[in-house]
């Protein structure tokens, strides 16, 4: 809710939860069938919290930078309708490239870990007694899962807002222009 909510206030905000969600429970899925992720509750609820936050923060960024774009770039939306693209294919036209901004934080992340930051599976691992190698290799894959997480964040939060499911409600009309001054009065008061 807390996702959708930010990315559009009307009532299609709850189709955020397919971004958040959809990523997350393959990969977890994936980690614990390859053994990497065992299978207790102390070890899978806080990969999954940092997929889960991962994922709200790309469906985020995406979905308002796309919904934002959008609006900005209308005439090019027109555009691409005039020339006979599908309004599916108009939308992604012009959403495709601002929503791809939503990955740079957890590229970001991804690229300091270790130089300026300590993750906190590699300090949660060490402190639980593992050995270095074995912290090093959790974090690993804790990374590449989000990336993971994140990159399928973006798509489906995309597919959404060009397939119309997340969209913004339309501005509220203008205010009706004042009347002409009928002959024989002046426009301003006296």
């Amino acid at each position: 809710r807390t996702a959708g909510r930010r990315v559009t206030p009307n009532s299609t905000w709850w189709w955020a939860a397919l971004p958040v969600a959809g990523p997350v429970v393959p990969v977890v899925a994936g980690l614990t069938l390859a053994g990497l992720l065992p299978v207790r509750g102390v070890a899978i609820i806080p990969v999954t919290g940092i997929l889960i936050g991962g994922a709200l923060t790309a469906t985020v960024l995406a979905g308002r930078r796309a919904l934002d774009e959008l609006h900005t770039r209308y005439g090019e939306f027109e555009a691409g309708i005039a020339l006979g693209l599908p309004d599916h294919d108009a939308r992604i036209e012009v959403i495709r490239p601002a929503a791809s901004d939503a990955l740079l934080p957890g590229l970001d992340q991804t690229r300091t870990v270790g130089l300026v930051t300590l993750p906190g599976a590699f300090v949660g691992m060490l402190l639980g007694g593992a050995s270095p190698a074995m912290a090093g290799a959790v974090q690993l894959f804790v990374l590449i899962a989000l990336m993971a997480v994140q990159a399928s964040a973006v798509a489906l939060t995309v597919e959404l807002v060009a397939r119309g499911r997340l969209h913004r409600s339309a501005p509220p009309s203008a205010p009706p222009a004042p009347a002409a001054p009928t002959r024989g009065t002046s426009p301003r008061p006296r």
